[in-house]
């Protein structure tokens, strides 16, 4: 499982097994064209007054640009775990810190996401909470909104054909009764 001293670490991808052991590694364009299954993570950033911070991709992306998401997304890399990569990845997007952290769920999908690219994905979902402004990097980040927990449901169904095809369904549960519960636990 070496890494190729002439490739980034961070375009090195962890490729697992469907119970998401770590087999090895691959870079990342590989991977999306071949439809290998890897290691994701995605977040959620909610606020203190229930908004749920979206982003609108890019048009440099590789894949699914200008489309919109969940706050963001990742790979971790090889010897990061997944909160430290949910961590950086937020703060490389949206220039935002955050220290309180809640895993939700995993799910698993398979996905052609355009330009030869297919997502294999087990990804693991993670919330955090934080009323700090984004301050995106273009590079990755063209747009942000927030959108009031009660109506995301209704949102994504209004605007499916705009969203990258995981933050529908990394979002599709999200509900003030969820939240409610989740920081009944964490408070």
């Amino acid at each position: 499982m070496k890494i190729s001293p002439d490739t980034h670490p961070k375009d090195m991808l962890i490729l697992v097994d469907k119970n998401d052991k770590p087999i090895g590694t691959k870079d990342k364009l590989t991977v999306h064209k071949e439809g290998l299954l890897h290691r994701a993570v995605s977040v959620i950033l909610i606020t203190s007054d229930h908004k749920v911070l979206l982003q609108r991709r890019a048009m440099t992306k590789y894949h699914s640009p200008g489309k919109w998401a969940n706050t963001c997304c990742t790979h971790p890399m090889w010897n990061e775990d997944n909160i430290e990569a949910c961590k950086r990845r937020l703060k490389e997007e949206l220039g935002i810190e955050s220290n309180q952290w809640f895993y939700w769920k995993t799910i698993h999908y398979v996905e052609n996401v355009g330009n030869g690219m297919i997502e294999n994905e087990i990804d693991h979902v993670y919330l955090t909470f934080s009323d700090e402004h984004p301050a995106p990097n273009p590079r990755e980040v063209m747009q942000y909104t927030y959108i009031p927990i009660e109506e995301l449901k209704d949102w994504i169904k209004n605007n499916k054909s705009i969203c990258t095809f995981w933050s529908t369904l990394v979002l599709k549960d999200l509900n003030l009764h969820l939240l409610n519960s989740i920081t009944d636990r964490i408070c």
